[in-house]
């Protein structure tokens, strides 16, 4: 969840791969996985689809007990507000999702106005603001 990855963990990311356009996902869901390579395309085990994943530098070591590097990878479930606007995410967002504009190499990324509400009418923020607080 995107309030357990830490800024420390994600340090040697090099660069983050979309697999769709994000500019028109108000949010994506980010985890970190044990992948067994730094680097490609992971293989995606959860209901929904896989959006983006990092890649990691040169730098990153694998860990000692497992050999596997941990990676974010970026997803979506069928009830997210992409698939089903009117659905359970409406409004709000699930907890580890975050804003796919503000997410970098090494940033985890925000919940913004556009995460959380969804819908972008006159008035709203521009996406990528920043929550207030």
């Amino acid at each position: 969840m995107s309030a357990l990855i830490a800024e420390d963990e994600i340090v040697h990311e090099a660069a983050l791969v979309w697999l769709e356009d994000i500019g028109s996902l108000d949010y994506v869901r980010q985890s970190l996985d044990r992948l067994p390579t730094r680097r490609g395309r992971p293989a995606y085990h959860r209901d929904g689809r896989m959006v983006g994943y990092a890649q990691l530098g040169p730098g990153a070591k694998p860990s000692r007990s497992s050999g596997t590097f941990r990676r974010r990878v970026f997803w979506l479930l069928p009830h997210d507000r992409d698939t089903d606007p009117a659905g359970l995410y409406a409004t709000g967002a699930p907890a580890e999702a975050v804003d796919p504009s503000t997410v970098a190499p090494g940033s985890k990324g925000l919940k913004t106005g556009r995460s959380e509400g969804g819908l972008r009418p006159a008035g709203r923020p521009q996406p990528g603001a920043a929550l207030p607080g």
